[in-house]
């Protein structure tokens, strides 16, 4: 499993980063990134914390941890600067709240999080033909999530993805234990939404792509 979407408990997640990692590694995870929710607030505080996290379980086990963090209910004409900060301070992975079903996230957030060249737009609910067409012109790519409430579009989000040709990943926006999933799991997720079996090898192959840019 390569799942770069969750949360310690710098943010809203239950678990320290080592128990978190610990626990995706006891999961049979290959790859886990620490993506804790920042805004203008907190990301100065959050980013060095979560490096030293991932530096401390790379050194001792078989997983590799991944520091990034997930700008989450920041307004949309502040993300492009706030993306180029938390990059500055070493953040890999830059996710942004996408405009989801179930919370009240500003609208223009898809787009604005697009332009400015994130990683991926996390459970962006009702996303426009015309944002995932620049989705995929500028790499970035559109998760598919096993996260309650957030999945409830998952169908409309591949749906557009495969018709305009964007990027898809899976995660799971891991905030306790028991949010954390197999590949066997992911997979079922893939298939529930209207994916096949190669569409998901290609999502796989789509996280490893973007650690390799990253890393």
């Amino acid at each position: 499993m390569i799942d770069l979407h969750t949360h310690s408990l710098f943010s809203d997640g239950v678990l320290l980063p080592a128990e978190l990692i610990q626990r995706a590694y006891n999961c049979g995870y290959e790859v886990i990134a620490l993506t804790d929710h920042v805004d203008e607030s907190n990301f100065d505080f959050v980013i060095p914390r979560t490096i030293k996290a991932c530096e401390a379980a790379n050194s001792t086990i078989s997983i590799q941890a991944v520091p990034g963090v997930e700008l989450t209910h920041v307004q949309p004409a502040s993300i492009p600067a706030l993306v180029k900060k938390c990059r500055s301070l070493g953040a890999r992975i830059i996710i942004v709240h996408g405009e989801t079903l179930v919370e009240p996230v500003p609208e223009g957030t898809n787009l604005s999080a697009i332009k400015a060249g994130i990683d991926i737009l996390a459970h962006p609910g009702l996303i426009t033909a015309e944002a995932v067409e620049l989705a995929a012109r500028n790499n970035v790519c559109l998760e598919i999530t096993s996260r309650k409430g957030h999945c409830l579009s998952n169908g409309h989000v591949a749906r557009l993805a495969t018709q305009y040709g964007a990027r898809l990943v899976l995660n799971t926006d891991t905030h306790t234990p028991e949010n954390l999933i197999s590949i066997a799991c992911a997979q079922k997720i893939a298939l529930g939404c209207g994916l096949d079996a190669e569409i998901f090898k290609t999502m796989l192959s789509n996280s490893r792509e973007l650690l390799t840019r990253r890393l």
